[in-house]
This record gives structure tokens, sequence and C-alpha cells, in this order.
């Protein structure tokens, strides 16, 4: 029997279609709808936006470092310049994997470990589209390398960059300062904005006290640039404002003197103008290349300096401090006189030692057999310790301390540079306060000699002597002499600044010690005669020696200098002045562990004097 076939229902049909047929539009119309959306929220609500997204993939804003100002000498000769120098900089965001290019660029370039330590930490402290070096000062050899497969290395670029030179070298080194890497401690007292492209800043020295002065304004300029990141155009440019240069009061000339004069020797020279507290020189010896730090000095060669026994990286023109021994003795002779326990024409009988009441010790004369019969004339000419004993123990501490302070002793000058230590000048409430002990009479036997717990650097003592120069007039010694101006081109003057003078009852006063200091040098039977006063012509010159003592002696102990090993003789220190009539120089000299300070500091300084005075060009 047949099956019996359904017939199409052909109105289910139209209706099934139909009902998708709408579904269908709904959701093309729904999809439409969405997309609609999104391009008017993409076009219309958020167009300034992304119309700066899209602008930012083609125009970029790069902030241009300014130019350092350069550093002169008082004659033009240049101290600091800025050279062209080629780094290699890595923008991170334009690289793929850092790693791996890192790893390509050490065996294309030989990047030593150092760099690539230096490079991570500098790129934690960068945001991603900031460049960051990797390798400083390339060779031209290293630059064509690169150039050569520059292609493949995406995001990593050669820039042109000014890099700080020191012509001078180590003659400079310890005034002028360096620059270094900024560091994050320095980047957290920085204006960063104003900082935006420079990678140096100073760190000692000059370089380092007048960075605001050296650095300048940065500038910007908008750049277009192509997919790789690479500048195609610069679009838009304001200019940075340059450092301005400086102009200090050192002589070159004087400075390489007063180096040749110590040749041979580690100490200090600082000359100065005591008429307008100009430094004329300044100078450490041994010293160091500040070229080797510019673009970071190897660990290797920095431990070699660090660790050299003769501390090449150590100033000792401000920070060393030394017992200034018997260059004090002429403000000792100045303080009895203003203390009214002494006179010029009071003598005493200066036998070998000197004792305290009551006390078996005996404070020795450098002199074994002593100097006889003396007045302050002949105690400051021939350095008569015992006179200078005596001497303190009837001023007593409490007037002599004061009184040395007026002349800077004990507190840092305020030179115009970094490093400068304040030296030490004893009293009876320092000693209580910072040993919490009492002020004994021994102590201010030494102290009168500028032994004990006395410290002074060879600036204070420089600043001194100005001050016995100028009879009481006292000015901050500066080495600042101008700054000129990047636009005029004019030198803007440094003013001098005036301290407190030291003021002296009578005037006669300073006669009574500055005539002594001349016959020191001038007279036969002065300390500085034989080795100096007799080879000067056409100048007077008023100084004082000075010896200062490294370790103490026994009281019977004799001190035999040849038999000492180098590190345990005395250090030779020697103060003067000149022309004695009109000064125009002052000069302090130490000369470490070189013994007697008429001998060896006093010649020394003479060469300084000569060639400041004496030469034919100035």
């Amino acid at each position: 029997m047949a099956v019996r076939q359904a017939i199409k229902n052909h109105q289910q049909e139209q209706r099934l279609f139909f009902v998708r047929a709408v579904i269908m539009v709904l959701v093309v119309l729904i999809l439409v709808g969405i997309l609609a959306t999104r391009l008017t929220f993409l076009q219309v609500v958020n167009y300034s936006h992304f119309t700066t997204l899209s602008q930012n993939n083609r125009v970029r804003l790069e902030a241009v470092p300014p130019p350092r100002g350069l550093i002169y000498d008082r004659n033009g000769v240049v101290l600091a310049e800025n050279r062209p120098s080629y780094q290699l900089e890595i923008t991170p965001e334009q690289v793929r994997d850092l790693e791996d290019t890192l790893a390509r660029l050490t065996d294309l370039l030989s990047l030593e470990e150092a760099e690539i330590t230096r490079f991570r930490r500098e790129l934690r402290g960068k945001r991603p589209f900031q460049a960051v070096p990797v390798k400083l000062n390339m060779s031209d050899e290293e630059v064509a390398i690169f150039a050569i497969n520059r292609h493949l290395f995406p995001g990593v670029d050669i820039q042109a960059r000014l890099a700080r030179h020191y012509p001078l070298g180590e003659e400079m080194a310890h005034v002028v300062g360096y620059v270094g890497r900024i560091d994050e401690r320095e980047l957290a007292r920085i204006d960063r904005r104003n900082y935006s492209g420079t990678t140096h800043i100073g760190k000692i020295g000059v370089e380092r006290f007048y960075e605001d002065v050296l650095h300048g304004q940065v500038g910007y300029q908008k750049v277009e640039v192509n997919a790789q990141g690479r500048v195609l155009r610069v679009l838009e440019r304001e200019a940075p404002v340059p450092g301005r240069d400086l102009v200090l009061s050192l002589d070159v000339g004087l400075q390489a003197a007063a180096r040749r004069a110590l040749e041979g020797r580690n100490g200090a020279v600082v000359a100065m103008d005591p008429n307008t507290g100009e430094v004329l020189a300044l100078v450490s010896k041994p010293s160091f290349d500040p070229n080797l730090f510019v673009h970071g000095i190897p660990a290797s060669v920095f431990n070699e300096l660090r660790n050299d026994r003769y501390q090449p990286l150590f100033n000792r023109a401000l920070s060393g401090q030394y017992p200034p021994g018997s260059t004090i003795k002429p403000i000792v002779g100045l303080a009895g006189l203003e203390a009214g326990v002494t006179t010029a024409a009071r003598t005493m009988f200066a036998r070998g030692y000197f004792q305290l009441p009551n006390d078996d010790r005996r404070y020795r004369d450098w002199r074994r057999e002593g100097h006889g019969l003396v007045n302050l004339d002949k105690a400051i000419a021939q350095s008569s310790d015992v006179y200078f004993y005596d001497l303190g123990v009837r001023m007593g501490i409490d007037r002599m301390s004061p009184f040395l302070g007026q002349f800077g002793l004990g507190q840092v000058t305020g030179l115009d540079t970094t490093g400068e230590r304040p030296g030490l000048l004893p009293s009876r409430e320092w000693k209580r306060a910072t040993q919490n002990m009492p002020w004994f009479p021994g102590e201010t036997v030494i102290t009168s000699i500028g032994q004990g717990y006395m410290l002074a650097t060879p600036l204070q003592m420089a600043s001194m002597t100005s001050t016995i120069a100028t009879r009481g007039e006292r000015v901050r010694p500066h080495l600042l002499r101008g700054i000129i101006d990047p636009v005029s081109g004019d030198l803007r003057l440094h003013e001098t600044e005036w301290l407190t003078p030291v003021q002296v009852s009578r005037p006669e006063h300073w006669d009574q010690i500055i005539q002594p200091m001349i016959n020191s040098v001038h007279r036969s039977n002065g300390t500085a005669y034989w080795s100096t006063g007799r080879f000067i012509r056409g100048y007077t010159l008023a100084g004082k020696t000075g010896t200062a003592q490294v370790f103490g002696l026994a009281e019977d102990e004799e001190y035999d200098e040849e038999g000492l090993a180098k590190h345990l003789r005395d250090h030779a220190l020697f103060i003067g002045y000149a022309p004695a009539e009109a000064p125009r120089i002052a000069v302090a000299v130490i000369s470490e562990h070189g013994g007697s300070g008429g001998r060896v500091a006093a010649p020394i300084a003479r060469e300084v004097i000569d060639y400041y005075l004496l030469r034919e060009d100035r």
C-alpha cells in the first residue's frame, strides 16, 4: 500500500523566512549602530586626544641642552672648554629586544661590563622614549663600525655632543675641578626640567661651586621622525641659553711657576693679592688628570688613584690641615703686645729650654744651645721658641686664642670652591666640649709656637699673611674675577668682600712684628737669609719660616732628620709677602716632610714671588 507524502506549507515557510530576515536586519542595524557609535567616539568625542597621539607618532619634542660656559684664567687662557664627542644612545621604546641588542652591540663594539652596568642604572631613571647613552666618547673607528651596521639596530643611534675638556690637565685639577655623569643623588637636588638632555654636572671645585652659572637654560625643538624614530627634520626650535663664561683670578703662569718650585716634593702653595683677596695660584701636589673623570673613570684607574700612598686626589691647599708651627709667631707676638704682657724693648735670656713653675718637664728650643738675650725682633727673626713659650704662658690661652681667631684661624675662609676645611684653633672651651677635659698650662706652651692641637690649611695661612701685609685689613679670598655676559660679551667683575678688620691699640705694633719678618729674610742672622734672602733682587720680602713636627719627641730625644724615614720628617712651612712696603702678593708654602722651613719652603716662596714681580712680560 503506498505511503502518502505531506504537501509543503508555503505560508509557514514565508513566515519563517520573514522572521529570519527581520532578525538579520536587526543584527546588521545593531552592528552598524555600534560601529557608528565607535566611530563617533573616536572621531568626534576623542578627536583632540587621538589627533595628538597621531601627531606624536610623527612629531617629537626634544630637549636641547645648553652649551656649558667656559672657564678662563685672568689672562684669557682656557682652563675648561667644550669639545665635540660622539656617544651611542638607545631609545628603549624603539627596541624590541633590549638584551639581544646589548649582546650584539657588545660583540660589535666591545662594550665593557662597566658601561652596561651604568646604562642599566641610568635606564631606571628614564622614560621609555628618552634616549640613554650606552657608550661615551666613541673613537672615529667605533663611529665608522657602527655606521656601517646601523640598519641592524633600530632604536640605536649616534649623537654628537659637546664634552668637557681640561687643556692643562693636572695643573689646574684641584682648583677648577671636573664634571661627571649626573648620579641619583644629584637628580634629587637639581631642576630636572632644566637638566633635560644634560648628562654631566660639576662634581668638585669651581665646576661644582658655580654650576648654576655655568649650566645655562635648556632649549626645546619639535622634530619630525620616521617609523624607526629617526629625525627627519626640525619643525620648531627654541634655542637654549648658553652657560656664562667664568674668568678666574688665577694666573696660569704663576700656577706653573709654583708647581715647578715644588718639583719633587708633595705639598701646597697658595698665593693671593692681599689688597683684593684674589687667589693668584692654588697648587696641590701631587695631582691628577681631571679628564679621566669626564666620561667615567675605569674602576681600576680610580682605585689606583685612591690607594696611591701620596693621595693625588687630596687637595692639600684647602683640605690639608697642618700644625702651622712658627709661622704664627708674628701674630702671637702682636697678641702679646696688645695684651700688654710684652713690649718690643723687653728682653729675656732664652736658653735651650723652657720650664713651667713647679714642673720638671723641659720644653726645648729648636736651637739646642738657645738664642741668648732676645727681644721681640730677634725672637721672630731667629724664631726663638723659648721666647714664645714664655710669652704664651704670660698671655694665657684665654687671651691668645680669641686674638688669633681674628686672623681667620680655626674657621673656613669662605673661598668660592668646594672641599675647604676649617683647621683647628684650640681653646679652653673647645677642649671641654670635645674631650670633656680641662686645659693644661703645658698646652698653652706648645700652642704659642703653632703646635699641639692647632691646625691650619695653606689657604688660611695665606689669608693670615694677607692680613699682616695690609696691617689688619681683611678681605675674603676668592677665585672668581668676573663673569662674561653671553650676549654682550662684557665682563662683570667680582666685588671685593671686606671682613671685620683686626684692630690694634697702637699702629706701631704692626711695625714691631713686620720689621722682624723682614729681618728674618734679609738679615744674616734671620732663619731665611742664607737660603732665600741673599738671592733676592729688586724687592723686599717680609716672611716667617716654620717647621711642624709630625710626631712627638721624648724629652731627651734628639731629632735626627737623616736617620728618619721620610714620612716621619717635619713639615717645612713659610709665609711671606712682597714688596714689604707696598704688598702685591702674599704666599703660603708647605712642603710635606720637607724638614726645615728656612731651607726648603722659603726658596719655594721666593721662586713664586720672583716670577710674579720680576717677569718681563707681566
